[in-house]
């Protein structure tokens, strides 16, 4: 699959986060605000002209605005023009061209993956005249917009879409597995304990792994294809763009991957971070396992296994048929049982359901607990049928498609999964006018 990133690169305070809550719609707070997600959100997916996308929003990642040295910006747009498919340069018409946007314009210019120039704060009409000047950085691609209103945006979004890989319709012949987590939950030595051989050194100080491997697996008669995600790291670096960087290679990970190994540390458990890679690859419909590591380290008197694995599930619901294993890296204990789930995870995600057998299925369902009547509309669902894409989809055709309630379409997927194995794997049902 192609690498669908676009970055969000400029200075303090030209309305960076604006434009990035814009492309991805306010909808996505919403949801992660009852999942507890407080902190700001930096990367999030976006939808347009038929393209998936993940946007990055670099300006999250620099703490003190006041304190920004120009050389932390500067970096970010180095990470971004390495790992980025696209990059939005972000300028401010009412402060003009600065230095630092000519820096960064100079940068940019020798890239050679395409850069869109967005002036912002462009709303009224001596405005629009002076955002003529920023056609001097250079980039043939320059959009007048305000994020703020919103005006704009959307030629921007056809813009940033045409220029995107389409979403992948082959799979590959080998499973990818990523395995994703924080800093220092055990990657590493996941890894190794796996592929038996020390080939990351693996020290006990965060970020010291070199840069994404790709390593084949066969054991046991089991194939499929590792992506290590500890990114490569400079000990010269700030903290932030250490962050930055490592996210930006989580992301590219697992847009890469089919199925998402999200290590958590028992003794912390699932953190903010930690939600902000779930939801994503539940939203880029990729497969999921949840392996608790560091088991070994828990007081068990007070935090059963049976407990801490309910109040997990509460904290990713409502997404909850998801695989969650508990293991011991360093010790190597029951990493085998991880796999293995990984494997079966996959196989869920390509499980395709015969028409018949679906209907039997589901129209009894139905029958059973019929949708409720919206505004005096009765809604009859007369077929279903599984959709040809890379995860399972599935179209119900009804009279009156528009009235369906999110709480019945919650039981339709309640009855898919009782009936079907798709454990580890989000799943989209669609309503559509027969």
């Amino acid at each position: 699959m192609g690498n669908n990133i676009v970055a969000i690169v400029g200075r303090p305070n030209v309305g960076k986060s604006t434009l990035y809550n814009r492309l991805i719609g306010q909808r996505q707070a919403i949801i992660d605000d009852i999942s507890g997600v407080t902190r700001d959100r930096q990367y999030g997916s976006s939808f347009w002209n038929g393209k998936t996308f993940t946007v990055i929003d670099t300006g999250g990642f620099v703490r003190d605005s006041d304190d920004v040295f120009e050389a932390a910006i500067r970096t970010q747009v180095k990470i971004a023009m390495d790992e980025a498919a696209i990059i939005i340069f972000m300028v401010d018409v009412t402060t003009g061209i600065t230095d630092l946007d000519e820096q960064v314009a100079q940068m940019l210019r020798r890239t050679n993956k395409p850069v869109i120039l967005a002036v912002n704060k462009v709303d009224n009409h001596a405005r629009l005249l002076a955002a003529n000047e920023f056609w001097s950085l250079g980039f043939e691609e320059t959009f007048f917009l305000s994020s703020i209103t919103g005006s704009g945006s959307g030629e921007l979004l056809d813009a940033v879409s045409e220029k995107l890989d389409d979403e992948e319709t082959v799979e590959s012949d080998l499973p990818k597995f990523a395995i994703l987590g924080q800093p220092n939950v055990g990657k590493s030595s996941l890894t190794n304990a796996l592929l038996g051989i020390e080939r990351n050194i693996v020290t006990e100080i965060a970020g010291t792994t070199r840069d994404s491997i790709h390593s084949k697996y066969t054991k046991f008669g089991k194939e499929f294809l590792l992506i290590d995600t500890a990114g490569m790291r400079k000990k010269a670096k700030v903290h932030e763009d250490l962050e930055f960087y490592s996210v930006m290679r989580a992301i590219k990970a697992l847009e890469e991957a089919d199925i998402c190994i999200l290590m958590v540390d028992a003794q912390t458990g699932i953190e903010a971070q930690d939600m902000s890679i779930f939801r994503l690859a539940q939203r880029r419909n990729k497969g999921i396992v949840i392996l608790v590591n560091k088991w070994d380290l828990v007081e068990k008197e007070t935090n059963t296994l049976r407990d801490y694995e309910k109040e997990l599930r509460n904290r990713i619901a409502p997404f909850t048929d998801v695989p969650i294993v508990f293991i011991s890296a360093l010790e190597k204990t029951r990493i085998f049982k991880a796999v293995e789930m990984a494997l079966d995870v996959y196989e869920n995600r390509t499980r395709k359901i015969k028409t018949s057998e679906l209907n039997d299925i589901m129209l009894e369902a139905i029958e059973r607990y019929p949708p409720p009547v919206h505004r005096g509309k009765i809604v009859k669902i007369k077929y279903i049928t599984q959709l040809p894409t890379y995860y399972p989809a599935f179209a119900f055709f009804c009279n009156n498609p528009k009235h369906v309630r999110e709480s019945y379409k919650q039981y339709l997927e309640n009855q898919l999964r009782k009936n079907f194995n798709f454990t580890g794997v989000p799943m989209s049902i669609f309503f559509r006018k027969k």
